[in-house]
């Protein structure tokens, strides 16, 4: 009779894809709920923690630098700080932060390739919230150097407080020709690839609840579209891609990749959105637009908010 009991449970288990309950409360903070602390170093170093942040963008320095923001519209002075470790792994692209304060970034081609290698842009660096220090945090699977692959690697980074994971977009190994990017999903803890998703190249990632499910949003690097997948509350892939809108036609360029994605504190998308076609021009000097969407839950579609 015991064993009749636990054989229901495992098939009941299988049945069900053993899902992780969420309220609906739960699920609509994720993506809103402020949840990350400002690195605790930056007092020591004589900043303001609430007025700080890291940039990669500008580009006459090499890797991240912390900068604070004047205090008032008569405060003129933008200060500005880098630990001579944080330039050590050239130029830096896109950069999130965990709950604790600790800062994640990996390199990214600027005008030319002579800083990275196909190697190297597939390594994750990290900021200690504690030291200050940046150091090697983990390598991404190596990047197949064929003939015509493109020079960039990882495009987006995001960390879900949520379901404590590290979710990095990678274009490594794809060509012009052929879509061999991946998604991956980081225990943060471990530091193991817990779950992928293959032959895509995403740029921009995002994790939010607004529609009333967990979602990955994740902006192509290909083409004007912006695509999602469910996640579980410990953060796996549950289903299938979905499409969620799109930036084609939209603003002065029409068509436009996203770059970043967040929620404002109403759970709109808000898309930063720029011109991307692979090619090693500076990114940073180039002109993007902010695209705000609002949801419809009638409709189950994203309108765009003028």
């Amino acid at each position: 009779m015991q064993f009749k009991i636990i054989l229901f449970l495992v098939f009941g288990c299988v049945l069900q894809a053993c899902h992780e309950k969420m309220t609906e409360d739960e699920i609509a903070q994720i993506g809103v709920l402020p949840c990350r602390k400002p690195a605790s170093f930056i007092k020591s170093i004589g900043m303001d923690p609430n007025r700080s942040a890291f940039s990669s963008s500008d580009k006459t320095h090499k890797g991240i630098v912390l900068v604070q923001m004047p205090s008032s519209s008569t405060d003129t002075i933008l200060k500005s700080y880098q630990d001579p470790s944080w330039k050590s792994f050239g130029y830096m692209g896109s950069i999130t932060t965990d709950e604790e304060g600790n800062v994640y970034s990996a390199p990214i081609p600027f005008v030319n390739t002579l800083d990275h290698s196909l190697q190297s842009i597939h390594s994750i660096y990290r900021i200690d919230s504690k030291t200050g220090k940046m150091n090697l945090y983990l390598e991404l699977p190596k990047i197949d150097s064929i003939a015509g692959v493109v020079p960039f690697g990882v495009l987006g980074m995001y960390y879900d407080c949520h379901g404590k994971k590290l979710y990095i977009a990678s274009v490594g190994g794809s060509t012009h020709e052929a879509e061999n990017g991946h998604i991956y999903v980081i225990d943060i803890l471990s530091k193991k690839i817990i779950d992928k998703i293959a032959h895509i190249d995403p740029m921009a990632i995002f994790v939010g609840g607004s529609t009333g499910e967990k979602k990955l949003y994740i902006g192509k690097a290909r083409s004007s579209e912006i695509v999602s997948i469910k996640l579980t509350k410990s953060g796996s892939f549950d289903g299938e891609i979905q499409p969620e809108l799109s930036l084609d036609g939209l603003g002065p360029r029409g068509m436009d990749k996203a770059r970043r994605i967040r929620y404002d504190q109403y759970g709109n998308l808000v898309i930063h959105g720029l011109d991307f076609s692979f090619n090693l021009a500076a990114q940073s000097n180039k002109p993007e637009t902010i695209y705000k969407f609002g949801y419809n839950k009638e409709e189950k579609k994203w309108i765009e908010m003028k």
